[in-house]
């Protein structure tokens, strides 16, 4: 049984009160998300609004902690290395932190071309294109990770996946709901 029929059997067990919270989990996994769960939820015999609440709540959730804890991490790695050079150019007994290239240099030929391909794609389409278009290749979870780890602000990367998670789960709703509806 895979993850979808999973939580798709989840549903239909659990009594109506926590059908979203399983929705609203089921968002919160890479590759389901929003459209997924919403998806998932339908199926199951959830009203199709809430559904869609449900799910674009818990991918939401889970973009903003990622968002909010890569954006600390890359924010102290910065810190960090600025420490060391100021310490490094004063003359302290720290040696010189390692330059931008030289980390480059070690990470893998593979990894390198994926975030040459990122940054290509953020130059051409920008936080708002990234964004929005970013769910027909990426989970928004990972999409979020990378914008914050190139240095957009907290803020901008939550409002454009705020912004694609709600499209794109009521584009999907909309879709299996007339879908659904034709059928029956």
């Amino acid at each position: 049984m895979n993850l979808i029929e999973t939580f798709q059997n989840l549903v239909a067990q659990v009594p109506e009160l926590v059908q979203p919270l399983i929705v609203a989990l089921a968002a919160a996994v890479p590759f389901i998300e929003g459209e997924g769960a919403a998806a998932i939820g339908i199926a199951g015999g959830i009203n199709p609004v809430v559904a869609a609440i449900a799910a674009i709540a818990g991918n939401f959730l889970c973009v903003a902690i990622l968002v909010l804890a890569s954006s600390g991490a890359r924010q102290a790695i910065v810190t960090s290395r600025a420490r060391k050079r100021e310490l490094a150019l004063a003359g302290g007994s720290e040696t010189v932190v390692e330059d931008a290239a030289v980390v480059e240099s070690t990470d893998s030929d593979r990894k390198a071309a994926r975030k040459a391909k990122f940054q290509r794609a953020l130059l051409k389409y920008g936080v708002p294109g990234v964004s929005l278009l970013g769910p027909l290749l990426l989970p928004t979870q990972f999409t979020a990770t990378m914008l914050a780890a190139a240095g957009v602000t907290k803020v901008r990367i939550l409002f454009w996946q705020a912004l694609a998670i709600i499209g794109w789960t009521t584009i999907i709703t909309v879709l299996i709901s007339g879908l659904v509806h034709a059928v029956s």
